[in-house]
């Protein structure tokens, strides 16, 4: 009877376990899962934002991937994501291909057979006259996959074929860089993925090997696979991070976070750091800022020295040192969250420094630059980037950004805040302890989905 007895305690031991883990994975999808499907445009020259009205959009989502196209009168596709509801019950990925046509201002949805399963986390980019699609996941309730597959969408034909390269291609992965050489080629670095180990414990993975996707000339429909080595200065490994191409046709990268992952539990360290990858040279290059120019005095100016080991350490705002603003914001709960944003250095080594307690542009202090981030927004326009938003965690939190910044990559000298974080606008979705009071997902258009064949008999109402 006593060993009987401890059988059954172990089992009681186990399902409060499982319903702990449950309960834990419905509050933090509750916190990150509100969804939208609204559409804005950002005028440069007027510096605002519009929010346009297009009857019948695709439903709301997120992770998935839009690509632009110039063919007629310019058109933004989109495939794929995910959706869940606010109260974590539903979860769902999209297979469904979208345009929008800038011309006329109206979404189509198109549907052609033979592609990509439903997957979020994946990569596309519109290569001659096609959309080159590469990788992302799938889960449900039950498991998760990754993928490594690659389909090809005729813009001609609208019809998908997938391609099946030779040679050895990347493992399978979500949120990894796909950029198109100048040569044509397609480049693959990074991602993530991650697998079990054993029951209910999984391990995840950031690459950062790179390969070469090629098409073999004078062969239709033929790829292959390289592994390519690129010397340089390599971002450190990552996931999440950002990627624009730039006037030069580099590819840009920009933040990310590192995940550092022990047994129960996970804290990413997230980063703010620029790197260019020069296909040409196939080299990794550090983007390091010049700073603002600034007019030096040299009538009165003098040289300032590096501090060495044997000069006494300066405290205050000329010990050359980065300057740290730190904006505490408690929420209604109570919690606090910190945002740190750091200020240059006002007068580096070796430059010459007034006598003069000017203002920061005499003192050459730069603005403030983007705040550690992942999953920002990044676009290249007139030899600017700009970058929109992204999230970053704070404790248990995940707070999401609407900040916009923009960098003259032709000078590279500053970050132009053109408009800025306000955490006091952040909405905390309400937690509750009750399994029973989760209401139905408030417009989940196109069906939910447990595992692929769901997928299949819900593709319709996508």
């Amino acid at each position: 009877m006593g060993k009987k007895g401890k059988k059954e305690k172990g089992r009681g031991a186990e399902k409060t376990a499982a319903k702990m883990e449950k309960k834990v994975s419905k509050r933090s999808r509750k916190e990150e899962t509100f969804l939208y499907n609204e559409l804005y445009i950002y005028n440069i020259r007027k510096d605002s934002w519009t929010k346009v009205e297009i009857p019948n959009p695709p439903p709301r989502r997120c992770a998935h991937q839009a690509v632009v196209v110039p063919q007629g009168g310019g058109q933004l596709w989109i495939f794929g994501g995910e959706f869940a509801s606010p109260d974590g019950e539903q979860f769902y990925h999209y297979k469904d291909l979208w345009v929008l046509h800038l011309a006329t201002k109206t979404w189509e949805q198109v549907r052609s057979a033979g592609g990509p399963s439903g997957r979020s986390g994946h990569r596309m980019v519109a290569w001659k006259r096609q959309l080159i699609l590469f990788g992302g996941f799938h889960e449900s309730t039950r498991d998760y996959i990754y993928y490594n597959d690659v389909y090809a969408f005729n813009l001609d034909t609208y019809t998908w074929s997938k391609l099946s390269p030779s040679g050895t291609g990347p493992t399978p992965r979500s949120g990894c860089q796909m950029t198109v050489t100048p040569q044509g080629n397609i480049i693959i670095y990074g991602g993530y993925s991650k697998q079990r180990v054993r029951k209910d414990v999984d391990r995840g993975t950031q690459h950062s090997d790179m390969f070469l996707l090629k098409a073999e000339e004078g062969k239709e429909g033929k790829w292959s696979w390289t592994r390519i080595h690129p010397s340089g200065v390599k971002p450190t490994p990552r996931s999440g991070f950002s990627v624009a191409v730039a006037p030069n046709h580099q590819t840009l990268l920009f933040g990310g976070v590192c995940d550092e992952e022990e047994e129960e539990r996970l804290e990413g360290d997230f980063l703010n750091d620029l790197h260019f990858y020069d296909p040409v040279r196939n080299r990794w290059l550090a983007g390091q800022l010049k700073g603002p120019k600034v007019e030096k005095r040299r009538r009165r100016g003098r040289k300032v020295e590096p501090r060495g080991a044997d000069k006494q350490e300066v405290k205050g705002p000329s010990a050359q040192e980065p300057l740290e603003v730190v904006r505490e914001v408690v929420s209604e709960d109570g919690t606090v969250v910190t945002i740190k944003q750091v200020l240059a250095a006002p007068g580096a080594a070796g430059q010459l420094e007034s006598d003069d307690n000017g203002g920061p542009e005499e003192a050459g202090m730069a603005p403030v630059e983007p705040s550690p981030r992942s999953n920002a927004m990044l676009a290249v326009k007139h030899g600017r980037l700009y970058l929109y938003g992204g999230m970053f965690e704070a404790g248990d939190r995940q707070v999401t950004l609407s900040d916009l910044y923009c960098l003259d990559l032709h000078k590279m000298e500053e970050w132009t805040v053109l408009v800025e974080t306000d955490p006091e606008s952040q909405e905390w979705l309400e937690e509750t302890d009750s399994d029973e009071d989760s209401e139905e997902a408030e417009g989940a258009e196109g069906g939910g989905e447990e595992d692929e064949d769901e997928e299949d008999s819900s593709e319709e109402g996508a």
